[in-house]
């Protein structure tokens, strides 16, 4: 039975409280408490707005000004002491000021859960998206420093997980570093994207009291470089709009998605039957049963935890898609994915880093691996191009000597001139010459390529970004 003598602050319109069971599934408290320092911000400028409008005293401004202190304290503490049954971070803060001061009922004037709760995300994704720009750096001098420590190590690079093409340590980590800098760019978005005001859109149609929107935006901090403000356009846009948690949650997605990746390379890269790779024992675990395992299970951590914000994702997504305009109650549901990509993310990242700072990189056995004649099968077809032959051609012949090579057991460069020339007559006598490493490298030094110089002007580039 519903309990008649507790009644929340809607309460007015009912004869009866919310039941028990009720509350339990309708209140967000328990998770949607971590936005109480952004709500009590956004009350903040909320009050310094109604002040200046006239609808609230020097007195009673100054009464919310010092509850609203003395509540972030006892937040940022832990002592503070939330409220099932007042639903929501917003209740729970607002009748914990109204028992500091009477001024705390004219605290809600002018405004909406519905605007508040739009502010207080915006505030939170700016801040979120900052601190992931940390991790994000962080991972990124990480790799940026194996890359430089071994910019010339080559290894065979991969396509269908077959060898390929000659490349080097450096060039294959770099192309992370590329991933992991246009993630920056894109938190950068979300963070310019949530940097707009929704308070003073109330419900759905605003206020007809004399609010100064421009005047709060200023204060949370919503302006554009030379300092304007910038407002939401349309109150119902402002209170229904989800596209933010749906792009944070994209960005997250999408960065986890290329820390996946680089996991399961470095996974392979780790095993026996690579050896390029040595994890540290610090994000390595063993075996309960064989004594001789040590596991990358910081990075196969990774993997899972990439799934995991992709449904988060997809989460928000079908959650909105149904939804008219403006607010509904399923849109409580919107703040667990997005606070679980935030969480999950920053720890991938920071293991991410940790992991790479104390990896180590056997260059003998990658030298060995690149060492494979093969991987410079497209540099001999490349030679015969050079003496007039149509590449398709050359594909052709290349493609024969090396079935040639592989019918009497011999490695490419080990044919005979007869034997090769029988395939091909424009094959020189100088064209066992491409299956020189250094060689190959140094012909590879344009833009984008794994020369030594484009590789080592690429690590100058990011760190010039990096310490910026």
């Amino acid at each position: 039975m519903a309990d008649k003598g507790k009644q929340v602050t809607w309460g007015g319109r009912f004869k009866d409280g919310p039941d028990g069971l009720m509350l339990a599934f309708g209140e967000s408290v328990s998770f949607d408490q971590r936005l109480a320092p952004y709500d009590l911000q956004g009350s903040l400028g909320h009050a310094a707005m109604l002040l200046a409008v006239g609808i609230l005293t020097q007195e009673e401004f100054n009464q919310i000004e010092k509850g609203l202190q003395e509540l972030a304290e006892e937040v940022k503490a832990g002592t503070f002491i939330w409220k099932i049954e007042l639903e929501d971070v917003h209740m729970n803060l607002e009748q914990a000021l109204r028992e500091k001061t009477g001024a705390a009922d004219k605290l809600h004037t002018g405004r909406s859960r519905n605007d508040q709760v739009a502010t207080d995300v915006r505030l939170f994704f700016k801040d979120a998206c900052s601190q992931l720009r940390e991790g994000i750096e962080q991972a990124m001098k990480a790799l940026l420093a194996l890359a430089q420590k071994h910019a010339s190590t080559p290894i065979p690079g991969y396509t269908h997980l077959q060898r390929a093409q000659p490349v080097t340590v450096g060039h294959h980590l770099l192309a992370y570093v590329e991933m992991l800098g246009r993630d920056h760019e894109r938190f950068s978005t979300v963070a310019n994207h949530a940097n707009v005001c929704p308070l003073g859109s109330g419900a759905i149609a605003g206020s007809t009291l004399p609010l100064d929107r421009a005047l709060v935006a200023k204060a949370l901090g919503f302006v554009d470089e030379s300092g304007e403000p910038r407002l939401t356009p349309n109150g119902m846009d402002a209170v229904a709009d989800r596209d933010l948690f749906v792009e944070f949650a994209s960005a997250c997605s999408l960065c986890a998605l290329h820390l996946s990746r680089l996991a399961e390379d470095l996974i392979l890269w780790n095993s026996a039957e690579f050896g390029y790779l040595i994890l540290p024992d610090s994000f390595t675990t063993g075996s309960s049963l064989m004594p001789q395992k040590k596991n990358p299970d910081c990075f196969e951590l990774i993997r899972g935890k990439t799934g995991r914000m992709i449904g988060n994702l997809t989460n928000l997504l079908v959650t909105i898609k149904g939804l008219p305009l403006t607010y509904n109650r399923d849109l409580q549901e919107d703040k667990p994915p997005v606070f679980d990509s935030f969480d999950q993310l920053g720890i991938c990242l920071a293991v991410t880093a940790g992991a790479l700072e104390g990896a180590q990189i056997n260059e003998e056995t990658c030298r060995a691996a690149a060492s494979d004649p093969l991987l410079l099968a497209t540099d001999l077809a490349d030679y015969l191009v050079e003496q007039g032959m149509p590449f398709r051609q050359a594909h052709h012949v290349v493609g024969a000597l090396v079935a040639r090579a592989e019918e009497l057991n011999l490695s490419l460069p080990e044919l005979s001139d007869e034997d090769a020339q029988s395939v091909s007559p424009q094959l020189g006598s100088d064209w066992r010459e491409v299956f020189d490493l250094s060689r190959a490298f140094s012909r590879r030094e344009k833009p984008g390529m794994p020369g030594p110089q484009q590789v080592a002007g690429r690590i100058k580039f990011w760190e010039g970004i990096l310490k910026s």
